[in-house]
């Protein structure tokens, strides 16, 4: 592979002298493009009267098709959530479908589940492999293994023949929740099935699973079944097992796994590899090896992307290099990289978490005044800034903007604004801030318990404190039995 020969060195990235985001300079050229045109090109240009009469009508017609599919799509879930016994058979298969698919999208689990239950009643309805394989993905990710072994049984009952996309979805399924017995036993099962062998996808699936859950005594296990089958790893295997290692920590192993990979021949590093190769030893704090990486894959060829950068300004932030961190930013501008919101809540989490609140407010107007929308993330980033320099007063300006925008409040949201109250002691204004939470019908989780737990143990209210530990033990029972 051709090496990139003009790529500017590391030490360009990292100047000490360049400034935060400088915008530019007032003697630089840029293109101006003409304010005026002439009447002849105005007439040439501009549409007729029937063309702007078509222009006008063309978005009231796509939303008022929006409308409708989104009254579908609501009137098919009232259906699903509906009493078990609802025998509806006969709905539009257009609003169903397109209803499965966005709560599968959206990744509720439940209603998508509910959702394929009515589905199977309808006369029309034909089984299909890929909705099943959609399902399951789904399970998967949202660890429900139970459900994901019942549909499984659903699908042979419907008197589907598996597909290595289904079974290969349930190994997911089952490594995602740690039920790796299961999984081997589902990977064993695919070679006695014609046509349904495991390929090197199902092993990435297994390989994957071990790395998130920590099961990197399996990965070995895993890679010598692969070999003694003839099945090579890809790209995507060597990524996770790099990624895994680099997550948990085990750098020697994580190196280790890179230097398989390249002696392979047939698998070349790419950005993902990079990305985590930098995030581990950033994430550790050693910048010097870290930059030193960079340099490496600089020479193997690959490019860095926007996630690399972010990464590097994480790290930089983490150890409190704040000068490298506007190194970085120069050298995205000069390489017509933008800041995305990602990149801005790094730097205004970093900021906060320093104490360093004037930065951290010069940065979440900058983000505004670039047109980005700030999320969650930035929200809780702020009010985590505003806790720990003992600003208090600054969160209901935070509250103000959140209900005068379009974001929907989440769980963390409400979880950071608890906590800064609970730390502070303002048990009133926790309190408050939960009746809110369950006004928004927005659940509390057990960060929420947890952190108004502890507020009421440290005022030295034990009972209240118990109370709350007792019905957080109560939710999680009642979870357990739904799964």
């Amino acid at each position: 592979m051709d090496l990139l020969l003009h790529r500017p060195p590391f030490q360009t990235l990292a100047s000490p002298t360049s400034p935060l985001l400088r915008e530019p300079s007032k003697g630089s050229k840029q293109r101006v493009f003409p304010l005026t045109v002439s009447a002849k090109a105005r007439r040439r240009d501009s549409p007729s009267s029937g063309d702007r009469e078509k222009h006008k009508k063309q978005p009231k017609r796509e939303l008022s098709r929006i409308l409708r599919t989104e009254a579908a799509v609501r009137g098919v879930e009232r259906k699903a959530d509906a009493a078990p016994t609802l025998q509806s058979s006969r709905l539009w298969p257009k609003s169903v479908l397109e209803s499965l698919d966005e709560a599968i999208s959206a990744g509720r689990w439940e209603s998508a589940l509910r959702i394929f239950r009515l589905l199977r009643k309808q006369h029309w309805y034909q089984p299909r492999c890929q909705t099943y394989t959609k399902l399951l993905i789904l399970l998967g990710k949202h660890k429900q293994p139970a459900h994901a072994s019942s549909l499984f049984r659903t699908m042979l009952s419907d008197g589907l023949v598996p597909t290595i996309d289904v079974y290969t979805s349930l190994v997911g399924a089952y490594g995602l929740s740690g039920m790796f017995d299961e999984a081997f036993h589902t990977v064993n099962e695919m070679r006695s099935v014609s046509d349904c062998k495991p390929d090197v996808y199902t092993y990435t699936v297994l390989v994957n699973s071990c790395c998130k859950l920590g099961r990197f005594d399996l990965i070995d296990t895993v890679l010598t079944e692969m070999s003694y089958y003839g099945i090579e790893c890809s790209v995507v295997t060597y990524n996770a097992i790099i990624d895994g290692y680099g997550k948990a920590g085990m750098l020697e192993k994580m190196e280790g796994a890179l230097s398989d990979m390249v002696e392979s021949g047939s698998c070349l590093p790419d950005v993902y590899t990079l990305n985590s190769i930098v995030w581990a030893y950033g994430n550790k704090g050693r910048i010097d090896e870290m930059e030193r990486w960079y340099e490496e894959f600089q020479h193997m060829g690959v490019e860095p992307d926007i996630k690399t950068f972010n990464i590097l300004i994480r790290s930089y932030g983490k150890v409190g290099m704040y000068v490298k961190m506007g190194s970085v930013l120069e050298f995205m501008k000069r390489r017509f990289f933008s800041p995305t919101i990602v990149t801005f809540n790094i730097i205004i989490e970093t900021f906060g978490k320093a104490g360093n609140i004037g930065k951290m407010e010069h940065f979440f107007e900058l983000m505004k005044s670039r047109g980005m929308k700030p999320n969650s993330v930035t929200y809780c980033s702020l009010v985590s800034g505003y806790s720990k320099a003992a600003l208090l007063n600054k969160i209901p300006s935070i509250l103000r903007q959140v209900e005068n925008s379009d974001l929907v409040p989440d769980t963390a949201f409400f979880n950071c604004i608890i906590s800064a109250y609970g730390h502070a002691g303002e048990l009133k204004l926790m309190e408050d801030m939960f009746l809110v939470m369950k006004e928004k019908q927005c659940k509390p989780d057990s960060i929420t318990f947890a952190s108004m737990a502890q507020a009421y143990n440290s005022q030295g209210l034990i009972d209240i404190a118990q109370e709350l530990e007792n019905e957080m033990l109560k939710k999680e029972d009642k979870i357990q039995k739904l799964v």
